[in-house]
């Protein structure tokens, strides 16, 4: 497998399941060990670093299951997230607004996905869209210049996938945020993403814009016939 990504990109990961799409994501962020080849980001190699040495290299990352704290506030999941990337030590159940702005750096991630009127609601009490938001949020806490998505929007209504992938432009656009996702459902891959690469059985099959992927023969038989609409 050898794939790049520019600066600024919309990168989408497809292919059929089993294809190896989440083994990529775990590899490129440290969760897996490449047993061969090398992960180069910004020009320096990071493959085989802790996830935590990654993260701070700046990538971001989110996960199909939702990874949040349920219990504690929206605001809280955000802050904790923001103390580690600071390193404070403090108790991070403490009035965050009172430590170097990290009150205000909460309050204003909180903005950018649309959760800042919910920032004291218990984050369980959330909509799936909106747990994935906080996650998304979460990912953010550490302002990293690649966010890595995997089906960020797995689970969701068509109304909450679809202002999902407005934030997501949004954001990429504000903040000059390259995004590599995977996602099953085409309608929002074709419409958000500069440039497809298509897995199958660990191997690129793809790599190419858009509208010459959604031609590709090669890759309609590895959606088992499964049709590519607009």
């Amino acid at each position: 497998m050898n794939f790049s990504v520019e600066k600024g990109e919309i990168r989408a990961i497809i292919g059929p399941n089993g294809a190896g799409k989440s083994t990529l994501f775990n590899v490129m962020t440290g969760l897996l060990r490449p047993n061969s080849g090398e992960v180069r980001f910004n020009g320096e190699t990071i493959s085989g670093l802790p996830p935590h040495r990654i993260i701070r290299k700046g990538i971001g990352r989110s996960f199909q299951i939702t990874n949040i704290f349920p219990r504690m506030s929206v605001f809280e999941n955000v802050q904790v997230a923001l103390f580690a990337m600071h390193g404070k030590n403090r108790n991070p159940f403490s009035t965050a607004r009172k430590f170097s702005g990290i009150g205000e750096e909460t309050l204003t991630i909180l903005e950018e996905v649309g959760l800042a009127d919910k920032a004291d609601s218990p984050a369980s009490v959330l909509s799936h869209g909106d747990q994935k938001r906080l996650e998304i949020a979460i990912s953010l806490s550490s302002r990293p210049k690649l966010l890595m998505l995997d089906e960020p929007t797995a689970g969701m209504s068509r109304f909450e996938s679809r202002t999902t992938v407005e934030l997501l432009k949004k954001i990429s656009a504000a903040q000059g945020l390259t995004l590599v996702f995977t996602e099953h459902d085409m309608d929002i891959v074709f419409g958000i993403s500069n440039r497809i690469t298509v897995l199958q059985q660990g191997t690129v099959i793809a790599d190419a814009a858009p509208e010459e992927i959604k031609n590709n023969a090669e890759v309609k038989r590895a959606y088992l016939g499964e049709e590519i609409t607009d």
